[in-house]
């Protein structure tokens, strides 16, 4: 029985694509980079290049743009990936425009056995690879386009393989199901999309093909940017069925009274959940404008900071409350706090557990807290706002995985006839939650609040009066009169409770 070959995967250094591809991109492949004008194929390319080129492997880089490969690298050597020193050392650029525009592929061909054979290279790229087959089908030869292009690229191919060379094809294509010989004889075959919504920009990467490995199915949103491309490629999370099954299994287990509880802050709070947060947990503070849900959320950071834990603060808003906090600003100065400020608007929910989960990876946090679902609603693109119950079920859950306890902002509409815990469905994720309300007594409005739920613990049932002055919030003593404030009719005006 013979043994089984092994496939080197190399790593590309694109942040995020090496798990998309599922390790790596496999050594001596013939791939093909496609997708629409603009959507970051040559930068894609060009990152792959200078990332694997060395003098051991050099790389080869045919131009067929119609244009001086020099303009071509005005642009690309902004970015931060691009390295003048590799350039005529381990990476080399040959303008094939020329060879192209006569329409004939087998001196187009001869070129690149040309190149190949002085140079010895172990990475290959051709861009634009479409500019050839467009060219080629202008030439008036007596064989169909098809044909033409099908002979080409399988003598491309095979040449490659044998000179153990890895292959990219760089083409401009809008439409992924076209019956192309390409796209039969590659091996791996990266599909880049990008569409506008409004004022947001959204790119996605797919792997439509990659022989010989798992790759990670589905689209993947990427950002450009300085350093060039970045894919937020999601974390592994259980389904929501399996999520469900496991909080069925810890609802029917008390928390054990030797489990470790967080302190919110503000102690009669903490009271009420029991005797704090268990370490761990999600917890949901509800309520409308105005009620103390970002002060208690500061609170909770602080308190953390005071036990020597560090936390991670994500605000989605053009006008951040929390920068305003002078608490916040001073655990954020003294590096207790870490603050996310995204003000993107076309954010995917896995740029923000990836955003997140490097945080509390750099810092070590243990606190960590989303102010506020609404705006971060507003923050994701258009094109994610459908289906966001389920993308922030994946943001609970990948907390949950990297072992921090979570406190989320949830704003609510104070409507006395409505009793609502969370605008997308989610609090059944939560572990616990909080709800701040609004009432009238004496024509005035007071703030209550009142713990509905610990997950697998003991709790307060109480509806209990707050106030907020210059040193936080305080909790008072419990309302006499409890019907009709937490659901129901409204209170009279004049009426005491």
């Amino acid at each position: 029985m013979t043994s089984k070959v092994t496939i080197h995967r190399l790593p590309t250094g694109v942040p995020g694509l090496d798990q998309v591809l599922g390790g790596g991109l496999p050594e001596f492949s013939f791939n093909l980079i496609a997708g629409q004008p603009g959507c970051g194929k040559t930068t894609l390319a060009h990152q792959i290049m200078f990332s694997l080129a060395t003098p051991q492997r050099p790389a080869i880089y045919f131009t067929v743009l119609g244009e001086p490969p020099m303009k071509m690298l005005r642009y690309q050597q902004q970015f931060e990936f691009f390295d003048n020193d590799s350039v005529n050392e381990s990476v080399r650029f040959i303008n094939l425009s020329e060879d192209a525009a006569s329409g004939d592929l087998d001196r187009v061909l001869a070129r690149i056995v040309e190149a190949v054979t002085a140079h010895e290279p172990g990475l290959v790229f051709v861009d634009s690879f479409r500019s050839v087959m467009i060219a080629s089908e202008t030439n008036g030869d007596a064989q169909s386009p098809t044909h033409r292009l099908q002979q080409f690229v399988q003598q491309l191919g095979m040449m490659m393989t044998s000179w153990q060379a890895t292959t990219f094809l760089i083409g401009e294509y809008f439409v992924e199901t076209d019956a192309n010989p390409v796209f039969t004889v590659a091996d791996g075959l990266i599909w880049l999309r990008q569409s506008v919504l409004r004022n947001s920009m959204v790119r996605k990467l797919e792997i439509l093909k990659m022989r010989g490995q798992p790759t990670l199915p589905g689209l993947h949103t990427f950002r450009i940017g300085a350093a060039g491309i970045k894919i937020f490629a999601p974390p592994s999370l259980p389904s929501l069925p399996d999520m469900a099954r496991e909080l069925d299994a810890v609802a029917e287990q008390a928390v054990p009274a030797s489990a470790t509880r967080l302190q919110l802050g503000v102690p009669e709070l903490d009271k009420m959940l029991g005797g704090g947060l268990p370490r761990g947990y999600s917890l949901l503070v509800a309520g409308p404008s105005g009620s103390g849900k970002s002060i208690l959320a500061a609170a909770f950071l602080a308190e953390g900071a005071r036990c020597g834990e560090t936390g991670v603060l994500a605000v989605f808003e053009q006008r951040s409350k929390q920068s305003q906090n002078r608490v916040i600003a001073g655990l954020a100065a003294s590096g207790q706090v870490s603050v996310v400020d995204s003000r993107a608007t076309d954010l995917s929910i896995d740029e923000v557990i990836i955003l997140l989960q490097s945080e509390i990876e750099r810092t070590g946090a243990t606190r960590v807290v989303i102010d506020s679902l609404t705006s971060l609603e507003l923050a994701v693109a258009p094109t994610f706002r459908e289906g966001f119950r389920e993308t922030l079920a994946r943001l609970e859950l990948a907390m949950a995985g990297a072992g921090v306890t979570l406190l989320m902002t949830s704003e609510l509409e104070d409507r006395y006839t409505d009793l609502r815990f969370s605008p997308y469905g989610t609090a059944f994720l939560t572990d616990a939650i909080i709800v701040q309300r609004y009432i009238e007594i004496d024509s005035r409005l007071r703030r209550m609040l009142a713990v509905v739920k610990v997950r697998a613990s003991a709790h307060s049932d109480e509806l209990r009066e707050f106030h907020i002055d210059n040193t936080g919030i305080h909790v008072g003593a419990t309302l006499p009169d409890q019907e009709g404030l937490l659901g129901g009719r409204p209170r009279q005006k004049g009426r005491t409770a």
